[in-house]
């Protein structure tokens, strides 16, 4: 069954004067990638320099312009409070698309408003999911600790894919697991036996930098 993948919309920005930049002083830049708000009140936002006093909207375009081709993916049947944190990485990499399935709504607290530059899709079921990757010719790889999963600290990961995760505790169900092509686990030595997903998140994506991305275009 085909499912369409639905945009989801970022959060609200919350002003906070202790970060950014003030008002622009002297004559004003030219360009339509700026924001004359933005240049008359300051910039206080989670930005890095080089987009201070962009418009939203022309940071978003600049990004994709450069977004790397992998996805990320993360199973939302608790109200995971991680997933914040996984589209701030997210964001962080330039990954092309986070994808919530499950549960539509989720905490956006951990994001740090980096939600409001990432592009966001939800999927009711993982096939919805499945057939999105499909579609668009991406490996799904599961992330999990599970028996016969590859390490990922020796596993190749596909440039074009889909990194998906789980839950701590739970971790992937069933569907997830067989929707995947590859599964991979991170190598652990210490009493835990789960990592926390946002973690595992990041620990995975810079794995996919590492094999992948130019670090000649990274700030």
């Amino acid at each position: 069954m085909n499912q369409q993948a639905e945009p989801v919309g970022p959060s609200e920005w919350t002003h906070r004067d202790e970060v950014g930049v003030g008002p622009w002083r002297g004559p004003w830049p030219t360009g339509e990638h700026y924001d004359p708000d933005l240049l008359e009140h300051g910039d206080r936002r989670n930005v890095v320099d080089a987009y201070r006093y962009w418009r939203r909207e022309a940071i978003v375009a600049d990004v994709d312009t450069r977004r790397h081709p992998f996805h990320v993916a993360i199973e939302n049947f608790q109200h995971d409070h991680n997933i914040g944190t996984v589209v701030r990485t997210a964001n962080a990499f330039a990954a092309a698309a986070v994808h919530i399935v499950g549960r539509r709504r989720w905490n956006r607290r951990g994001a740090m408003v980096t939600d409001r530059y990432q592009h966001l899709y939800h999927h009711a079921e993982v096939a919805g999911l499945a057939d999105y990757a499909a579609t668009h010719r991406l490996t799904i790889v599961a992330v999990d600790n599970t028996p016969g999963a590859l390490p990922i600290e020796t596993a190749e990961l596909p440039r074009d894919c889909v990194l998906l995760f789980g839950q701590e505790g739970p971790g992937l169900s069933e569907d997830a697991q067989r929707a995947a092509a590859l599964r991979v686990s991170i190598s652990q030595f210490g009493t835990t036996r789960s990592l926390n997903a946002g973690v595992a998140a990041g620990i995975v994506m810079h794995g996919w930098i590492r094999a992948h991305a130019d670090l000649s275009t990274a700030w």
